[in-house]
C-alpha cells in the first residue's frame, strides 16, 4: 500500500541504555520536532525529556495499552501529525513495546521511519569476544523454571550465539539452568548495568560466571544480557552415497573443488569433506 504523503511519520527513536551521552542528535531534534511522543512509561522518559529541553506531549503507550489507543495513534498519524515511539531504554520493539503499532501503520501505508542508536544486545554482543557471525536473540527467558528448561533444551544444538535478556531476581536461577542443561562448560559471557557506572562483564565457562555471580551480591543487581556461546556441533557421518559423489568428483576435480561442490550438495562440512578426501588418498 502506498503512503499518503498529507499524513503524519511514525518514527522508532532508540534512546540511551543508561550513559546519556549516547543520545544521538537526529533523535533529540525528532523528539523535539513530532507533534506526540508514544512512550512506554511517561514519568521514567520525563527525566529524558528534562535532560535535553524537549517539551513535546507524551502519551504512554506499553504492552498492556488496549487496540483503542492503538487506533488513536493511527488516527492521529492519518490526521497528518508526526509520532515518535520511544521505550525507557534503548531500541523500541527489542524486547519492547511497539510491535502491534508498527505493524498496523504498515499495514495502513504509514511511513515507519527508524532512528537508530543504543540497543543493549548489540552493545553487549560487540564487547563479549563470542562469536558474532551467526547469533540468535531470545529476549527474557520464562519466569517459570519448567518453562525456562524446556526453553533451553529447545536452543541446547544451536550453533549461534545465544542471546538472553534476564531480569535481577533470575539471575542465578537463570545461569544455573543454562549450566544443567548446556553443560557447566560452555562459555558464556553476562553483561550487566551496561554503559552505566557499574558496567561489568563476567565470561568464562558457566560455572565459573555463575560462582562469580553467586558470591557477589553485587553482581546480582541491574540489567543483564546473558550470552552463550556455540556448542560443538557433531560431524554426520560421511555415508556411502556421499563417498561415492566424492570419488566420481575426484576423477575430474582437483580435491578443494570436489569438497565445495560435495558440500553443498550433501549439507555437510567442506572442511569434513576434504579431510575424508586426504586420508583416501
Amino acid at each position: 500500500m502506498a503512503t499518503t504523503s498529507s499524513w503524519g511519520q511514525l518514527y522508532i527513536v532508540a534512546t540511551p541504555i543508561g550513559n546519556l551521552s549516547d543520545m544521538v542528535p537526529r533523535a533529540i531534534e525528532t523528539l523535539q520536532q513530532v507533534s506526540l511522543i508514544a512512550a512506554e512509561d511517561t514519568r521514567h522518559s520525563a527525566r529524558l525529556m528534562d535532560y535535553f529541553q524537549i517539551a513535546t506531549p507524551m502519551t504512554a503507550y506499553h504492552d498492556f495499552s488496549d487496540n483503542d489507543k492503538t487506533e488513536k495513534l493511527i488516527s492521529s498519524l492519518k490526521a497528518g501529525e508526526d509520532i515518535a515511539l520511544i521505550s525507557d531504554a534503548g531500541t523500541p520493539l527489542i524486547s519492547d513495546p511497539g510491535y502491534r503499532l508498527v505493524q498496523v501503520a504498515r499495514s495502513e501505508g504509514i511511513r515507519v521511519v527508524p532512528i537508530p542508536g543504543a540497543c543493549a544486545l548489540i552493545a553487549a554482543l560487540s564487547a563479549s569476544g563470542l562469536p558474532t557471525d551467526k547469533f540468535r536473540f531470545e529476549g527474557f527467558l520464562p519466569a517459570k523454571a519448567t518453562a525456562r528448561v524446556k526453553t533451553l533444551e529447545s536452543l541446547k544444538s544451536s550453533d549461534a550465539t545465544l542471546v538472553f535478556y534476564e531480569a535481577p531476581h533470575r539471575i542465578v536461577a537463570c545461569l544455573s539452568d543454562i549450566a544443567a542443561t548446556f553443560g557447566d562448560q560452555r562459555e558464556v559471557v553476562v553483561a550487566r548495568e551496561l554503559t552505566k557506572t557499574y558496567e561489568t562483564f563476567l565470561s568464562g565457562t558457566v560455572a565459573e560466571v555463575a560462582d562469580k555471580v553467586q558470591e557477589d551480591t553485587n553482581q546480582q543487581k541491574g540489567e543483564f544480557v546473558v550470552m552463550v556461546g556455540p556448542g560443538e556441533q557433531k560431524l554426520t557421518e560421511i555415508d556411502s552415497d556421499t563417498e561415492r559423489l566424492m570419488g566420481y568428483l575426484l576423477e575430474e576435480l582437483p580435491l578443494k573443488k570436489a569438497s565445495v561442490i560435495a558440500a553443498k550438495y550433501t549439507g555437510l562440512k567442506k572442511k569434513q569433506l576434504y579431510d575424508w578426501g586426504l586420508n583416501r588418498q
